[in-house]
């Protein structure tokens, strides 16, 4: 069962109006921690009261199987929404031992973190008693990690050419050396448009056409689903038609009108077919959603446009959504400091906050955790996401 509890509702409700741009705790003064404009202003007192009137068990008395997995601990629940980037396996156990949810194995990672009998993924696996995602970005091409250990595939752009048992066949087979290496999430596949020539999307992109990109990202999704791994579509609501590339600046996109005209149409179909999958939030500004010059990833508005699927075709979306890199991408670094980016897409809606950096988590745990005590993000807020995780943990068997 997917998550539906009230939680859920009451969560949504209140991001229109949230903000944790004043988020920083006495020893980290508010003017080095949120440079950024403010999304929105509401008291802690008002947050308070939000997240406590109508809790999970207020709601709904019987909890659904992933809610019961989901730990009792606050500091537990915050750190199980952490993606961290670790380089090898000393790293991966210092990330785990903090009870993050999930790794992602970034392009500088240590190769025998995914081959060293007793020192890889599989072999974390064996040695921590709990479930935690790993993931990477893995959609083909120019985009795709260690491949000397997981293989080399051409890329999207070339995939779409090929007939439908190719493309399904190589999501399966993408899949497949992924699981064996013990990745169970692939950052893939990208379901923006290359309709105005843009470098960072390019040959990334399976089509210009939305209907062209539904029919191939529905097949290779379905082959790694086959093979066990989740796929996560991106990047959310569009990058498409951005402005430019949001590794080195923010980018802006078309109006929110022009996005639901066009660049949105590839998920409402993909959801409802996949409503396993994963979402990537991009860090795009969108006109006319939300507070201007706000990143999607950081604005209340994004998270509730793609939950309500309030675009032509689209559903409602439970699953788990999770952030683009909050560390590696100098448009999000020049908005926000990592922690505060985190503690900001959490409060705004996401359910996993992304960091390939992989730096002081113990750190960005305990500011998330501030946030929460002083009444920045409602702990029903931080529940719904820790029981969206635990469901994907669920789904996937990890």
């Amino acid at each position: 069962m997917r998550v539906r509890a009230g939680a859920a509702a009451v969560a949504l409700a209140c991001l229109s109006t949230f903000s944790v741009a004043g988020c920083s705790s006495p020893s980290e003064p508010a003017e080095e921690h949120s440079p950024a404009p403010e999304t929105a202003a509401v008291d802690r007192e008002d947050v308070e009261t939000q997240a406590t009137t109508t809790t999970p068990t207020q709601a709904s008395p019987t909890l659904s199987a992933a809610q019961q997995r989901v730990p009792a601990d606050l500091r537990e629940k915050v750190a199980s929404l952490m993606v961290v980037g670790v380089s090898n396996y000393d790293q991966a156990r210092t990330a785990l031992d903090q009870g993050v949810g999930a790794l992602i194995i970034p392009s500088w990672a240590d190769p025998a973190l995914l081959t060293e009998d007793g020192r890889n993924i599989n072999a974390l696996r064996e040695q921590y008693d709990r479930p935690f995602s790993v993931a990477i970005d893995f959609e083909g091409g120019r985009v795709q990690r260690h491949t000397q250990v997981l293989g080399d595939f051409m890329p999207p752009r070339a995939l779409a050419g090929q007939p439908p048992e190719v493309i399904r066949g190589t999501g399966y087979d993408i899949g497949s050396s992924l699981r064996a290496h013990g990745i169970n999430v692939d950052y893939a596949p990208l379901l923006d448009l290359d309709v105005a020539a843009l470098d960072i999307v390019g040959d990334r992109s399976f089509n210009g056409d939305p209907e062209e990109v539904v029919r191939i990202a529905g097949l290779f999704s379905q082959g790694l689903i086959d093979a066990g791994v989740t796929p996560t579509f991106k990047h959310f609501p569009g990058h498409g038609r951005a402005s430019g590339d949001t590794h080195h600046q923010l980018a802006l996109t078309p109006p929110l009108g022009d996005l639901k005209a066009l660049d949105l149409k590839p998920y409402g179909p993909l959801l409802e077919q996949f409503p396993q999958a994963s979402v990537m939030m991009g860090h795009m500004i969108v006109p006319g959603l939300g507070a201007d010059g706000v990143p999607s990833s950081m604005n209340p508005e994004a998270y509730r446009l793609l939950r309500t699927g309030d675009y032509p075709g689209g559903v409602p979306f439970e699953g788990v959504v999770v952030t683009d890199d909050l560390s590696g991408m100098r448009g999000i670094l020049d908005y926000a400091p990592t922690h505060d980016a985190v503690a900001r897409a959490i409060g705004s809606g996401a359910d996993q906050a992304l960091w390939s950096s992989g730096a002081d988590v113990a750190g960005i745990i305990d500011h998330v955790v501030w946030c929460v005590h002083n009444g920045y993000i409602p702990e029903a807020r931080v529940d719904e996401a820790a029981a969206r995780v635990q469901q994907q943990f669920i789904d996937t068997g990890v």
